[in-house]
């Protein structure tokens, strides 16, 4: 048999994989060879080698809107976890563009509260920017939180809204309150509507997102599944700058704004957006940004290498996850094998 390079059969087995799992009138990935590219084989077999370590359900490489490489099932749809936050930035970039939301107003504006120990006067001065940069100020017991979320929650009332950086999932499932009471629409049928179709995602549907709710808040969590492959043309949309052939789904002011730095954070050198990460400038480039969800779930882009890196792991396959700086490693190894 000939000795073909690794990455020939990654390719191929992409190419059977995108032809195969296809759906719908959603036209399928291109797919290009890295060495015509100019990729470094090596660099991307060595970063192969090191993702099939870390035991993902799926990884995309996503470079010029052509697949590099994949491995795993990129069809198989996975609960994204947080990365649920990154998208529905999404759809606040679009209501906040058509004037439904306004980003300077209060919760007391808005009428949010939430039940006993309800919100404080002062809490209710939190503006729905402040809940975008987790910097509300607003410490209550949340649903869907982690146990590390719990135990870590600062008192109420030790930090004055805008005034601290906390990852907080009372903020973040508040803006899906305000998002569903000020729009008028469902988070999960909005994001099909609005963001699925336009770009031609192949798996997702509506049914694929659902509310959890628990008792000692009001405010509901929303997950979504998704799979590597319609992960990644949310990826390639908002490394575009929010544009799709042509269209402008998503303002190309919020892309900007939601993916700039406006908080250091407990996670070394990544700062936060807008329900992103940012990514160390000095290592990936200017405007690099990630969208990440417990147990590697991750959309990473890199705008210095025209590049998209999508990672899912389902927990069935893969108990323990995988770690993000894990995942911030492996992208460190693919852009380096990049042009």
């Amino acid at each position: 048999m000939p000795p073909y390079p690794r990455y020939f059969f990654v390719v191929l087995v992409s190419l059977f994989a995108f032809v195969l799992a296809g759906s719908g009138n959603a036209q399928p990935w291109q797919i290009t060879d890295p060495e015509s590219a100019g990729w470094s084989v090596d660099r991307l077999n060595a970063a192969q080698d090191y993702a099939a370590s870390l035991k993902p359900t799926a990884v995309m490489v996503v470079q010029d809107g052509k697949v590099i490489a994949s491995w795993g099932d990129v069809s198989r749809k996975v609960n994204v976890a947080s990365v649920r936050k990154s998208l529905l930035s999404a759809l606040y970039g679009i209501a906040v563009s058509e004037g439904r939301i306004s980003l300077g107003g209060t919760l007391a504006d808005l009428g949010i509260d939430d039940k006993p120990p309800a919100l404080t006067a002062t809490e209710k001065q939190a503006t729905v920017r402040d809940l975008l940069m987790a910097r509300s100020g607003i410490y209550h017991p949340a649903a869907y939180e982690t146990g590390d979320m719990r135990r870590n929650r600062p008192e109420r009332g030790s930090h004055a809204p805008g005034t601290f950086w906390w990852y907080n999932n009372w903020d973040f499932n508040a803006l899906g309150t305000i998002y569903r009471q000020q729009t008028g629409e469902d988070i999960f049928r909005s994001f099909a509507q609005r963001i699925a179709a336009p770009i031609g995602m192949e798996d997702f549907s509506a049914r694929d997102g659902r509310y959890v709710a628990e008792r000692q808040s009001e405010h509901s969590a929303y997950p979504f599944s998704l799979s590597a492959r319609d992960a990644a043309r949310f990826g390639q949309l908002f490394l575009n700058g929010g544009r799709w052939e042509g269209k402008q789904v998503i303002p190309s002011s919020w892309v900007r704004e939601s993916t700039t730095a406006y908080s250091a954070t407990d996670r070394g050198s990544m700062g936060y957006g807008y329900l992103w990460w940012t990514l160390n400038p000095q290592i990936f480039g200017s405007g690099a940004a990630l969208a990440s969800g417990y147990g590697g779930q991750a959309i990473a882009i890199v705008p210095s290498k025209r590049l998209v890196v999508v990672q899912i792991v389902d927990p069935a396959q893969n108990a323990k996850g995988v770690r993000t700086s894990h995942f911030v490693k492996l992208l460190q190894q693919l852009a380096a094998a990049a042009p």
